[in-house]
């Protein structure tokens, strides 16, 4: 018998998340009396392109590294309450994130734990790079004759529900749809299916609500004097609570900080949607133009209203490619006039960059003066806020296919020690190879997901 709520906790909304702020929500999911999950969302574009590169120079790495770390302040007392994991840990390498899994807990003592591996989105392994450079792609980008490092499909939430009625307490993923991490569990408690849509959009809804963790919970959300947070230095991981009609709340433990409010709810529903009204995934189509939010109490807010529609006939595919080098380097000029030597290093290098002849795009900032909105031509004329004593940082930038010539644009800064304005200091460079994504859209029928279960019962 379906039970009449589920709750699911976060404990990461990126793969440098905290570590330690997970212990309040297994906590708060085990004295709920409910059926509980936790959730690791680590896997961001780029993450998951740093991570293939990772595994072509090393076949045993290319998960989340940080797994462990997540998972030893946590895994006994989720085994001990019946509270089940699922993670995107899994990366570019999911079986061997699987694996590690279980030498946690191993170290941990925990025995008969059982770990479910969800592979099936890396395209390239199964398709070949030639059928993946066919593909049309948002970018219009020509992949002909382009090292194709990775081509990895956002799988659904049917997969994660399957893994979860297999029986497994950990289940490990690589690239699928944030939501669906949130949304198997929904689909595997409830038994939702199609054309139950409307509910199945509440379980995506869910899942973007809860999937970047405190940035529901006051993490992001923060502006002083604006937007006013408490405790953001324990910062309370968010919980939705989500009932079986797809009605759910969202909130956080008691005694930790930050704050879960109609507007934090809001704007992380707002957060990288494109359509409101169609809001695309593997499961459903979603359409939050009819979502009500209701303060129930506070730090609890009830969410109701969304509507759902058939899914699209394509899986959405990110594609990486070898981008070349990033070029960088820094330097320091403080004390009285530094605005004014800053701006003349500036000026040194930009012309210094065209005298060697070097045609790449390449941009200057100073930082603490005009940086962040500046153009990629050149120095913009400074803000009128910029005091004319301070402590500036100029920082050259570049790219280039070339390592070489990446390497002569972060020289230069280096050389501005002897031969720039006075005063100088604290140069730092770097040369780093880059990573480029396109989107690409492949039938869903061409998507296999595969599921193995390590550890207990395994087989």
């Amino acid at each position: 018998m379906a039970p009449d709520r589920v709750h699911v906790g976060c404990g990461a909304g990126f793969s440098g998340d905290r570590t330690d702020a997970s212990g309040p929500v297994v906590d708060a999911l085990a004295a709920s009396g409910r059926p509980s999950y936790l959730i690791f969302e680590t896997l961001a574009e780029r993450t998951l392109a740093l991570a293939q590169l990772d595994r072509r120079r090393d076949p045993a790495t290319g998960y989340t590294p940080y797994l462990a770390d997540f998972l030893r302040p946590i895994l006994g007392r989720c085994r001990q309450s019946g509270i089940r994991i699922v993670a995107n840990f899994g990366a570019a390498n999911p079986m061997a994130a699987g694996q590690r899994v279980l030498a946690v807990a191993d170290e941990l003592g925990l025995r008969g734990l059982k770990v479910a591996v969800v592979e099936g989105d890396d395209l390239l392994a199964a398709l070949g790079p030639d059928a993946v450079r066919g593909w049309s792609n948002d970018e219009r980008a020509d992949l002909s004759g382009r090292d194709i490092i990775a081509a990895n499909a956002y799988l659904g939430a049917q997969p994660i529900a399957a893994a979860l009625a297999k029986g497994a307490d950990v289940v490990v993923t690589g690239r699928c749809t944030d939501s669906a991490l949130v949304l198997g569990p929904l689909i595997h408690e409830f038994a939702w299916s199609p054309p139950d849509w409307d509910r199945i959009a509440a379980g995506v809804l869910a899942g973007h609500l809860i999937e970047c963790c405190a940035q529901v919970s006051g993490g992001y959300f923060a502006d002083p004097g604006r937007k006013d947070v408490p405790d953001l230095d324990r910062v309370g991981f968010p919980i939705v609570e989500v009932a079986k009609d797809g009605t759910m709340v969202v909130t956080k433990p008691a005694g930790t900080g930050g704050v879960v409010s109609e507007a934090t709810v809001t704007e992380q529903m707002l957060y990288e949607l494109h359509d409101p009204e169609a809001y695309l995934t593997p499961d459903v189509s979603m359409d939050i133009t009819g979502v009500h939010l209701e303060t129930e109490a506070a730090d609890r807010v009830r969410v109701q209203g969304v509507r759902g529609a058939a899914p699209p006939p394509t899986y959405k595919v990110t594609v990486s490619l070898e981008g070349g080098f990033l070029a960088e380097g820094e330097i320091s000029y403080a004390g009285p006039n530094a605005l004014a030597r800053a701006e003349l290093a500036a000026d040194v290098l930009l012309k210094r960059i065209k005298r060697l002849g070097i045609n790449q795009p390449v941009r200057c900032d100073i930082i603490g003066a005009v940086s962040v909105f500046d153009s990629d031509g050149g120095v913009r004329r400074r803000s009128s806020a910029a005091a004319a004593d301070g402590d500036y940082r100029v920082r050259l930038s570049g790219t280039s296919d070339d390592r070489v010539t990446a390497e002569r644009i972060a020289r230069e800064v280096l050389s501005l020690y002897p031969t720039g304005p006075a005063g100088g200091a604290g140069v730092r460079t770097s040369v780093t190879g880059r990573v480029r994504t396109v989107s690409a859209y492949v039938p869903s029928d061409s998507v296999r997901p595969k599921i193995s279960i390590l550890g207990a019962d395994a087989g």
